[in-house]
């Protein structure tokens, strides 16, 4: 898809364009390209029209290779808002209902305690799912050979916590649980699903099982490496002890811990996150990790969240479906998983005012290493932030910071106004 005609040149380093009023948002992206970056790109539409879009780095620094317009790369959880919208799709047609039981879709979840969970509890992050007891590797996951002893692993887990109860970020067991019971519903491929639903008719350059076409167009992975995560998690623990990352870091390193439990199985191997970067992984339907995008189809893949469910003539959700996403159905002061303040609705996450929108109707999902899918639907916002340097916090200041120079543009403001007034 062609670049769009913008208002402005982007400021160097970056390139592509932005609308009027949309600035300080491009400068603070040209910024963060220029000190902290390897390569990125980001996409902001506005009620339906185009009024951000940026890129510009390196895709691959071993080759010399640019970041393009059209340069994808994996996302990691912002996988599990793209996987959600399949299961709000299924819910538009009357195939779902979030206060079903899961059993009642997929009877062998039943097994192990779980027969009263339901579909809502399961996707708020609430049913107590958030690690596995059966060891198991990235990849059995990516193995189709493998599905039964996954679904197996699945079926038999007891839950950790009275489900409803507490709230745990299941951050590897969310994506493995709900593929499988939208497969259980549907008989199909989540990935196929949402390009033929959602993605091809809004022209987004995304997928939940990458194809061989796109392979070309993929940048490279750059996790922090482990000494790094060590040297700036010990900082954190003596210098701010209190903080997001100094409790994750006091969770991970004992043995036992929900945390530890949680995000080391499925194990990646030897090649840690980086093991993200092989073939292999893109073209598994990992629906918490491995779903590969550009900045633009992850920002037009939530085009109708941020329109009341519709797009360019086309209604993909009725307005009171979409409406249901617009407030919290689950929130923690300090989750059990991720010890942080946090908020779901049925799959997508409701962060605090103070992170990637003051208002509270917004939602999305953010990935590890700060990528980032978002809406607002009062602004007439989506987003999409993709990038291949990654960072090693809880969120990264990147995003955030993009976030709130958003926010100080104009036409972001008055839109606010212009909705609140009109609600008042």
């Amino acid at each position: 898809m062609s670049p769009p005609s913008l208002d402005y040149i982007a400021p160097g380093p970056a390139l592509g364009s932005y609308a009027e009023g949309f600035e300080p948002v491009a400068r603070a992206f040209a910024a963060q390209l220029q000190k902290s970056e390897i390569g990125a790109g980001y996409t902001v539409y506005q009620h339906g029209r185009c009024v951000v879009d940026l890129w510009g780095g390196l895709a691959d620094r071993d080759s010399g290779r640019a970041w393009e317009r059209d340069t994808a790369i994996v996302l990691f959880s912002v996988t599990k808002g793209l996987a959600s919208m399949a299961m709000h799709h299924l819910a538009q047609r009357g195939k779902l209902d979030f206060d079903a039981p899961v059993s009642s879709y997929w009877p062998g979840f039943a097994r192990g305690g779980k027969g009263a969970i339901t579909v809502g509890t399961l996707m708020s992050h609430r049913a107590g799912l958030a690690a596995l007891d059966t060891p198991m590797t990235l990849d059995d996951c990516v193995n189709p050979e493998r599905a039964d002893f996954v679904r197996e692993a699945l079926e038999v887990q007891a839950p950790t916590w009275v489900p409803g109860t507490r709230q745990g970020y299941h951050g590897l067991t969310f994506g493995m649980y709900v593929r499988e019971l939208f497969e259980q519903i549907t008989g199909e491929s989540m990935g196929a699903y949402l390009r033929r639903e959602l993605w091809e008719p809004l022209g987004a350059d995304v997928w939940l099982g990458a194809p061989s076409d796109v392979d070309d167009r993929v940048a490279t992975l750059y996790p922090p490496t482990n000494g790094e995560r060590a040297r700036n998690y010990g900082l954190r623990l003596f210098g701010q002890p209190r903080s997001p990352e100094a409790r994750i870091a006091r969770s991970v390193v004992r043995p036992e811990s929900l945390a530890r439990r949680a995000f080391l199985n499925p194990a990646t191997g030897p090649g840690g996150i980086g093991r993200y970067n092989d073939v292999d992984v893109r073209r598994a339907e990992l629906a918490w990790a491995s779903a590969v995008g550009t900045a633009d189809g992850v920002a037009r893949a939530y085009l109708p969240f941020a329109q009341q469910g519709a797009h360019d003539g086309r209604r993909y959700f009725d307005p009171d479906r979409i409406a249901i996403l617009h407030e919290r159905r689950s929130w923690s002061h300090r989750d059990a998983v991720i010890q942080k303040p946090l908020g779901w609705t049925l799959g997508f996450l409701k962060e605090q005012g103070t992170v990637f929108s003051p208002n509270r109707e917004s939602f999305g999902h953010t990935g590890i290493g700060g990528a980032l899918g978002w809406c607002d639907p009062v602004a007439g916002i989506s987003l999409g932030y993709t990038l291949n340097r990654m960072d090693w916090r809880v969120r990264s200041p990147r995003s955030i910071a993009l976030s709130r120079a958003l926010y100080r543009c104009e036409p972001v403001r008055r839109a606010i106004e212009d909705a609140r007034d009109r609600a008042a």
